[in-house]
């Protein structure tokens, strides 16, 4: 091959590297926002969670004080609330709390997070929720169940 054709020959390649990488670096690029962005919100996740779990455990220590004073151990709906939304407030995290049959206390969580890579598609934040139940006791006796 004379010195020409080599020439021509390397012209007809001249971009084709481009090209290539024009079509691989998007693809590469969701990949990389998917593990993280998809990464922060298992971690978000992980989060929600745990902050509905200690706001029901916050709440489900709310003792009935009147009760409690005649010996018996149980635990003030309402203030059982109040205390769990207050462990919300406090942490800045949005969420519901409810008395589910009168002995179940429920908390739920909502988390937004904002994304770092899949900002470029068009996803600016994810949106997450965590739950947590605490049993509310009722009872005399020092161990919360039944006297002896």
């Amino acid at each position: 091959m004379s010195t020409r054709q080599r020439l021509r020959y390397a012209d007809a390649e001249r971009g084709a590297i481009s090209a290539f990488l024009a079509v691989l670096v998007p693809g590469l690029l969701l990949i990389i926002g998917l593990a993280v962005d998809g990464g922060a919100k298992v971690a978000a996740t992980q989060r929600a969670n745990a902050i509905a779990d200690e706001a029901a455990r916050a709440g489900g220590q709310a003792l009935d004080v009147s009760a409690a004073l005649i010996g018996q151990i149980r635990v003030d709906p309402a203030a059982a609330v109040a205390a769990a939304q207050y462990y919300l407030d406090r942490n800045d995290v949005q969420g519901a709390v409810t008395v589910v049959d009168g002995d179940t206390l429920q908390v739920t969580t909502t988390i937004t997070e904002p994304t770092v890579f899949l900002g470029l598609i068009g996803i600016s934040t994810l949106t997450v929720e965590g739950t947590g139940t605490a049993d509310l006791i009722s009872g005399t006796g020092q161990n919360g169940g039944a006297g002896p």
